[in-house]
């Protein structure tokens, strides 16, 4: 069971408060684009200037969305400064309600570490490397706050490294009580991730869907040691608007034909490679979006020509696209063998056409989740049950809707739905 230490650290006195924690000693100002100033201590500010998180710079949040946003550059870098910063404003306003009974000085340093670092091993070029055979991101984050230099760096700035890396990767068992409220903290309905990228994402996008009231949020919160936080019922708004609005991202940009068909020209590529050999998983770790250009440029593999074909911008075009459905299309869950799929369409295509259709790509994006499981103080009970218009059925409407199999095609032309119905012939059901 993993504790943190309750005595003296780097030369923080742990009978220091909670709220002094938060509040001592931030001097170092960062000037972020959406939030303003955002104020460090000396030591955290140090780890910006981290290898492992100067790597982030290099990173761009959104992966491929600039194809279809071009304001969409930002950084992974950018994105964990004002998570840190919602962080850090969040665990004040719980501390000011209670919560310092059950925050250490150790712990809540740990947290805004946890909460500046939490991407720390992030894949380059957003979610294409996600569905990989490889270890999560958040494993890699845990791994690298225990390494130099990032490891000592956190110590210096008042945080526990073990403690912190296990508030970002929970594959580390812990009864540890602090520990669970800090990972409730940061991954949660309203947590200062979901917070800072709907609002960030949006901004450079362009587009107003993402826009979130985080002054009337905050506000609304109520801490509580097992849950992490709950909401009064005039909080529900908020909630129904984070909601729609990770909805309306997903579906206009998260997953916009472009970005959706730039992601699978990529994993399309690389599962070629690591099923052939021709790359191991370990090679895929600590790039940036540039080196991992340079790794598909240098290694020797036909599909790695899919990567030069988006970094220059020429994407394949969609040929189908129609709502997943987990009974018709179960097989296709299974990323290892979709090319299996995708041989047989492209023969199957070829067939009903009498055109050539090689080289077509099924996309099935990953599950995603519209968290809705707050508690509602006030009305005592959980929000899918509140006197909020979201029910829990309404909420799986929404996730499932955003749901869509794309297939994407070198060419541009349509596949003929005489094809795309005679399943038997390709997703051999």
């Amino acid at each position: 069971m993993l504790r943190h230490d309750t005595g003296t650290h780097t030369g923080y006195s742990m009978i220091m408060s909670a709220l002094s924690a938060l509040t001592t000693g931030y001097s170092e100002p960062v000037r972020d684009p959406l939030w303003g100033h955002v104020y460090l201590t000396p030591p955290l500010a140090a780890l910006l200037e981290s290898p492992p998180f100067m790597r982030l710079f290099r990173i761009f949040q959104l992966g491929p969305a600039y194809c279809a946003y071009p304001g969409a550059t930002h950084t992974r870098a950018g994105h964990s400064i004002g998570v840190y910063f919602l962080a850090r404003r969040l665990a004040i306003c719980l501390a000011e309600r209670g919560a310092e009974s059950w925050m250490s000085f150790s712990g809540v340093r740990s947290f805004l570490c946890a909460a500046l670092l939490h991407d720390l091993g992030h894949f380059p070029y957003t979610h294409s490397l996600k569905e990989l055979p490889l270890d999560s991101h958040e494993t890699l984050t845990g791994r690298l706050i225990m390494t130099e230099p990032v490891k000592s760096l956190a110590a210096a700035a008042g945080a526990d490294p073990e403690f912190t890396a296990a508030i970002v990767d929970t594959s580390i068992d812990s009864g540890d009580r602090e520990l669970l409220f800090y990972r409730r903290l940061l991954s949660g309905v309203l947590d200062p991730d979901k917070l800072d990228y709907l609002n960030r994402d949006a901004r450079y996008c362009g587009v107003p869907y993402g826009a979130q009231d985080v002054d009337f949020i905050f506000s609304r919160l109520l801490p509580h040691e097992e849950r992490g936080v709950d909401i009064d019922s005039r909080g529900i708004p908020s909630v129904e608007s984070l909601l729609f609005s990770k909805y309306l991202m997903y579906r206009t940009v998260y997953w916009h034909r472009q970005v959706r068909s730039a992601t699978a020209m990529i994993k399309t590529a690389l599962l070629a490679g690591l099923r052939d050999g021709t790359i191991a998983g370990e090679d895929l770790y600590g790039l940036d979006d540039q080196s991992l250009f340079r790794l598909m440029e240098e290694k020797k593999h036909p599909l790695f020509r899919l990567a030069g074909d988006v970094k220059n911008g020429t994407l394949y075009f969609e040929a189908a696209a129609f709502p997943f459905d987990e009974e018709k299309h179960r097989r296709l869950l299974d990323i290892g063998s979709r090319h299996l799929y995708e041989e047989a369409l492209s023969a199957e295509t070829a067939r009903r056409t009498g055109k050539a259709a090689a080289g077509l790509i099924i996309d099935l994006p990953e599950p995603v989740s519209l968290e809705s499981d707050l508690y509602v103080r006030d009305e005592s009970c959980v929000f899918s049950q509140s006197s909020s218009a979201f029910s829990e059925n309404t909420v799986k409407a929404f996730v499932k809707s955003l749901r869509i199999v794309r297939i994407f095609s070198p060419v541009k032309a349509k596949i003929p739905d005489s094809v795309l119905h005679n399943r038997e012939k390709w997703v051999h059901l």
